[in-house]
């Protein structure tokens, strides 16, 4: 732990000095390996992963769905929203550990998402023996969560690692396996329980996942060495960087609306008089959505600019759950168009937040900074289904509040996200940099930091106020790639 905390302030240290020859201004030598190679590799092991951690996490509408109708455990709405919660929470809880696992020399990321694996298949047997609310608590909840946690936390900062000009879309494609998976399992679930019961299709479900995060464990391989990565789990220093507060707000609230959405969606279907199979469909589709979506979020952002695309496509879901879920998806069809619209933008933060994070820290401190990032994300994962559920009112219009307060969470994550676009291009203008080191530190703000060290010392004190105001504000209208 001493020698990573070095490490960090080496890091740090090293982002406030600048050196004025270029090939010193990229703190990751380009020249070390060839971007993609069998980093498309680790990215397929990773897209696994994510189809058997998230993606078995996104079937638990349909478990919701099924335990809210049938009563099987004889608990209230309320304890049931919380098993969904604490599968989240506990994931992303295990974010220090996970952190100084990867880090640690005898361990590092291969046995660290095994380990996971291992949990996640300890969760789902338990759950198959479940008779009480805690017992579905500790397995479903703490145990699936932590194992969850382990494979998720250990490896997501791994893909911006291999890719730099096609980072965002490589991360993306790793991220939209939980669509596919979301997409598989929703299906087979509803069909498992139905045909075989509960118990056997949470058997099922564990070989699975052992079996496939298993191989996937062996597949992934990191380039920590490389590019000097800093695996501190408590790196408080970041929360004095203002444009690191924002990401983290933009996070927060992101996250709320999506849990509320991803676990909803089934129930409210059956609410407005679909079948069970019929919500689990729709419940299907939009995790597809979200396995094609993501991809295309990814490759517009390596064009367009990743806090440009994280931004909109944030505040399109808030205008979609606003005005399309209240007051178009009432039957099967515009349920269906709900789920394929919304599915594409609900989970932006699953398919940006690596590569954002990178332009906000740096890529040596992302394993820090995310696993900042998910200690934060905690407590509004652990409460989102219970506000959700605890928002919804007997009658015909029983989710209007819950479809309110979702698009409201989202609007709200834009004007926060915008807000952190303007101070990117703040410090993009306030650095003055020439093309090429622009287009390295749009990708790294490693770079960025070194560059703005430079300036802050040629110029006084009142004039680098007055620019940063001029700059902040008006990077709230400009268009430019960010």
């Amino acid at each position: 732990m001493a020698d990573s905390n070095k490490r960090a302030e080496n890091t740090e240290s090293g982002n406030e000095s600048f050196n004025e020859n270029p090939s010193e201004l990229n703190p990751q030598p380009q020249e070390e390996f060839k971007e993609g190679g069998y980093g498309w590799v680790v990215i397929f092991a990773i897209f696994l992963l994510n189809a058997h951690t998230w993606g078995l996490n996104a079937s638990f509408g349909v478990f919701l769905a099924y335990y809210l109708r049938s009563g099987t455990f004889g608990a209230s709405e309320l304890g049931y929203a919380f098993v969904g919660g604490l599968s989240i929470s506990i994931a992303l809880l295990a974010s220090p550990l996970a952190t100084t696992l990867v880090g640690w020399k005898r361990c590092g990321i291969r046995l660290t998402i095994f380990a996971g694996a291992v949990f996640e298949t300890i969760g789902f047997i338990g759950s198959s023996f479940a008779s009480e609310l805690w017992h579905l608590l500790l397995s479903q909840g703490v145990s699936f969560g932590l194992g969850m946690g382990l494979c998720f936390v250990a490896s997501a900062a791994v893909p911006p690692q291999w890719f730099v000009k096609r980072r965002s879309f490589a991360n993306s494609i790793a991220a939209s396996g939980s669509g596919f998976g979301g997409l598989c399992y929703s299906l087979a679930t509803n069909a498992m329980i139905t045909n075989i019961g509960l118990p056997w299709a949470f058997r099922i479900l564990a070989i699975i996942c052992f079996v496939v995060n298993t191989i996937a464990s062996y597949l992934v391989r990191d380039r920590n060495k490389a590019i000097g990565s800093v695996h501190v789990a408590f790196n408080w220093k970041l929360f004095k960087r203002p444009q690191f507060l924002l990401f983290q707000t933009w996070m927060a609230l992101s996250i709320i609306a999506y849990i509320i959405l991803m676990f909803s969606i089934v129930d409210y279907c059956q609410s407005v008089g679909l079948s069970a199979s019929q919500a689990s469909l729709v419940g299907a589709l939009f995790s597809l959505s979200q396995g094609i979506g993501r991809p295309i979020i990814g490759l517009s952002s390596d064009s367009v600019g990743r806090l440009n695309i994280a931004n909109l496509a944030t505040l399109f879901c808030g205008l979609l759950c606003m005005f399309f879920w209240v007051f178009g998806a009432k039957s099967l069809a515009t349920c269906i168009v709900f789920a394929l619209l919304s599915g594409n933008v609900a989970g932006v933060i699953w398919a940006t937040a690596a590569p954002v994070c990178a332009e906000i820290v740096g890529v040596a401190l992302i394993p820090s900074a995310l696993s900042l990032t998910w200690l934060v994300l905690v407590l509004p994962a652990t409460f989102a289904e219970v506000i959700g559920l605890s928002l919804r009112r007997p009658g015909s219009s029983s989710y209007l509040h819950v479809q309110l307060f979702t698009g409201s969470l989202y609007i709200g994550a834009f004007i926060f996200g915008w807000a952190l676009r303007a101070w990117k291009v703040w410090e993009l203008e306030h650095a003055r940099l020439d093309k090429e080191h622009r287009e390295l530190a749009i990708r790294d703000d490693g770079v960025l930091t070194s560059a703005l060290e430079h300036e802050q010392q040629s110029e006084s004190p009142r004039n680098a106020i007055a620019r940063r105001q001029v700059s902040i504000f008006r990077g709230l209208w400009v268009i430019q790639r960010v």
